[in-house]
Parts: structure tokens; C-alpha cells; sequence
């Protein structure tokens, strides 16, 4: 099957998410990157795509101008990965959609709700597609967590609890992936509730089903001199019942990246981390616990789906970007063919995107309000003082 052609807008040289999504996007062999604007530097632009071997006439040194130009070419991309600061995501994402180009955009979707409304109707408007790279969803026991919640393995579900903890914020830093995830102009309103927090929402969301109805957040800047939160405690209220707690933290020392998921309902539990994503802890009430391992005995459909080697083989944080990628491909291939396949609809969208900047905004105006229980449906836009 011919690779698809993808272009990249940042992610030059010194950039982290840059490298890992070009790796998961080559990993299943389904792309090839050939074009780019990697930086806002031309200089740093032109340096960092011949480094990648990209052509010259494909380097840009303008993402509108690349936008416009692969448009125009017969042989041009298929889709654009957008790995940026925040605020860089919607100026981005709007040109190439406008252009009638796909979009792989990191997370969170924009700088603003207001953003988020606007890319929702270029989206609308464009026919095209816009991936969210929430790729902690593309593990396999993520996958087989939420086909046994979906099946009611578990029951009816009463308490899901979730948490994301590091500490390489936990005192002030001078380098560059510090320096815009602190800074409101670049990162928007959200510190560790948008960079991390919205993860862990996001895993709770897609595993559970469970959409939140409101929450009660209490945001802190631990750090002195910090502009943006670096630990967020949520409480968080369920339609059709459910009790949650989020728990997101820059600054709990010792964390290196600590994403956990706890669900109870009245008929099991279910527990899976991160840093260890091959197995994960079932139980049903009364019966000892299970230890279930990825591609092992008990797995599910979607379980197998993303599994490329072995049970036993170790499986994790690339992969899980390279399962988003592929089934991003498969979605573009097939458009208008079968666009209903039940894994491809798993895929992180703009409406998890939107989702994602209501819960931030709920969480900084409730914290704002002392911790006030507030609706992320009627919650709009907030600006911080010094942003």
C-alpha cells in the first residue's frame, strides 16, 4: 500500500514531541515525511528539514506558505502533523484546513475555547479530518479496558478515579519545554491542567464512556513567580451518577509520569498505569484479583488490534502515538468508503478537543470561584489577569 505524505509544522531542532511523532509515524510504515516548516527561525527551519532529509522546495520557512503550496501540488501532503506550543495550534490547523489538507494536531486543540469553536467549524466546513494525539488511547489495555466497561464487565459504573503526576516542574527551569508550557501567551490559560490534566481527563473519558457534568477544581502555582498552575485537584460529577477525582501535578517529587486509571463499579474494578501499560488489575466483587497482560489470555478484540509483537514483549509510549497515527491513515484512505469502523471511531477528534478546553476553562473559573461546582456545558472563556 502506497505510504501517505505527511508535512510537519514545527518540531525542529531542540523540540521533544517532534521526534516522537515522526517516529510513531513511521513505525507501521503508512507515512513519509516530505515536507515541513519546523520552526518559526528560518534559519532553524532550513537546518532542521535538511537534517530530516526533507527536499528543498519542500522546506518552508512559513506554514501558511506551506499550507498553500501543498494544496497546489499534485503530489502533496495527505495531512499535517501540528506539534507547536499551544498557541500555534489554531492559526495552523485553520490554514491547512482551509488548504483541504488532513490534520494530526498534538494536544490540547487550541490556546482558547474560543479557538477550539473556530477550528470545530473549519472542520465542519472542510470535510476533513482533524486527529487529536490523546495517544495514551491507542495502548493496548486501554483499548481492552474500555470494551470490557463497554460490555459491563464491570457494572454499572460508580467511581472513576485518574490521576498524572511529575515533578520535573517542581522548581523554576530554563530550558525551552519549560519555558512555553509556563508562559499563558504561549501555553493559553491552562499549566498542568492543559498539558497534562486534560490527559487524564481524556483517558477517564474514553475508557469509561461517561461524560463529566460538572466539577469543583482547586488550581495552585506552588512554584513562586510561576504565571500558570502546576497541580490541579478536581472533583468531578458524572451524567447518570458516577463520582470522580482528577489529580494533576508538575510538582509531586519522585513522579516521573505517573498516569494512573481506577475504575469501580457495582459489579468490578479495574486499575492500569502507565509506566507500567503491559498489565493491568481486574476484579470482580468477591473474587481474587486477575492480572491481565497485554495480547494475554482474556484479551479483547481491540486488546489485539493494537498489539505489534508478542505477549511479554514490551509495549508503550510510542506505540501508542504509531497505533493513532495508523488508524489516522486508515481513517484518511478510507474516507467516504467506510468511515464507520468501530476502531477508526475510537480516535481522538475535535469534539474530544472541544471537550478538552471546556473542562480546562471549568477548572480555572471554579477554581477562581473558591472551588464553586461549575458546568463545563454553560462554562465559557476565561482570562486570566496576567495573560
Amino acid at each position: 500500500m502506497k505510504k501517505l505524505k505527511l508535512g510537519m509544522v514545527g518540531g525542529g531542532q531542540g523540540a521533544f514531541i517532534g521526534a516522537v511523532h515522526r517516529m510513531a509515524a513511521r513505525l507501521d510504515g503508512h507515512w513519509e515525511l516530505v515536507a515541513g516548516a519546523l520552526s518559526s527561525d528560518p534559519t532553524r527551519a532550513r537546518t532542521s528539514a535538511a537534517e530530516l532529509g526533507l527536499a528543498s522546495d519542500r522546506t518552508y520557512t512559513d506554514f501558511q506558505e506551506m499550507a498553500r503550496a501543498e494544496a497546489a501540488r499534485s503530489d502533496g501532503i495527505d495531512a499535517v502533523a501540528i506539534v507547536t506550543p499551544n498557541h500555534m495550534h489554531a492559526p495552523v490547523a485553520l490554514a491547512f484546513l482551509k488548504a483541504g489538507i488532513h490534520v494530526i494536531c498534538d494536544k490540547p486543540l487550541a490556546a482558547t475555547l474560543a479557538e477550539a469553536e473556530t477550528i470545530a467549524k473549519a472542520v465542519e466546513d472542510s470535510g476533513k479530518h482533524l486527529i487529536l494525539t490523546h495517544n495514551y488511547t491507542g495502548y493496548p489495555l486501554v483499548r481492552q479496558a474500555r470494551e470490557m466497561v463497554a460490555r459491563g464487565d464491570l457494572g454499572k459504573i460508580r467511581v472513576v478515579q485518574v490521576e498524572y503526576a511529575q515533578d520535573w516542574l517542581a522548581e523554576p527551569l530554563d530550558n525551552k519545554q519549560a519555558d512555553w508550557r509556563t508562559d499563558p501567551k504561549r501555553a493559553g490559560a491552562g499549566g498542568c491542567v492543559g498539558d497534562i490534566g486534560t490527559h487524564a481527563l481524556n483517558l477517564a473519558h474514553f475508557v469509561t464512556g461517561l461524560e463529566v457534568k460538572e466539577l469543583s477544581a482547586d488550581l495552585d502555582k506552588f512554584v513562586e513567580g510561576r504565571q500558570l498552575d502546576d497541580n490541579v485537584q478536581v472533583l468531578l460529577r458524572f451524567k447518570g451518577g458516577a463520582k470522580g477525582m482528577l489529580w494533576a501535578s508538575q510538582v509531586a517529587v519522585g513522579e516521573e509520569n505517573g498516569l494512573r486509571l481506577r475504575i469501580y463499579g457495582d459489579k468490578g474494578g479495574l486499575a492500569w498505569q502507565q509506566e507500567n501499560p503491559n498489565a493491568m488489575t481486574f476484579t470482580r466483587f468477591g473474587q481474587p484479583k486477575q492480572i491481565m497482560t497485554r495480547g494475554g489470555a482474556g484479551a479483547t478484540k481491540g486488546g489485539l488490534r493494537t498489539i505489534r509483537v508478542p505477549p511479554g514483549h514490551p509495549e508503550g509510549y510510542i506505540e501508542g502515538f504509531a497505533t493513532i497515527y495508523s488508524e489516522a491513515a486508515a481513517l484518511i484512505r478510507e474516507a467516504g468508503v467506510n468511515p464507520r469502523r468501530s476502531h477508526l471511531n475510537q480516535l481522538p477528534g475535535i469534539m474530544d478537543g472541544r471537550l478538552g478546553m471546556q473542562f480546562i476553562m471549568a477548572c480555572i473559573r471554579s477554581s477562581m470561584a473558591d472551588a464553586r461546582w461549575t458546568s463545563l456545558e454553560t462554562c465559557g472563556e476565561v482570562h486570566l489577569p496576567n495573560s
